[in-house]
């Protein structure tokens, strides 16, 4: 299953996922589905004004299976 959503999360709010204070990250799809995933998985997407863009979240029988994103 694929889920698409954007997000835009400044250094700061992203702090505590990268800290491993707060482990898991919920967003919202476009189509109005909320999903939960780890947030160890956007890290590679941090950069020095945080975390941004569209994102694809493929998943498989629910559990993670990619994240990419889509564009800026």
């Amino acid at each position: 299953m694929k889920y698409y959503f954007s997000i835009n999360m400044s250094t700061q709010q992203y702090l505590p996922y990268y800290q491993g204070k707060v482990h898991s990250i919920v967003v919202t799809s476009n189509h109005g589905k909320r999903i939960q995933f780890p947030a160890m998985h956007l890290r590679k997407f941090l950069t020095s004004t945080g975390v941004s863009g569209f994102f694809c979240l493929e998943t498989e029988n629910n559990k993670f299976k990619s994240l990419h994103r889509i564009s800026d």
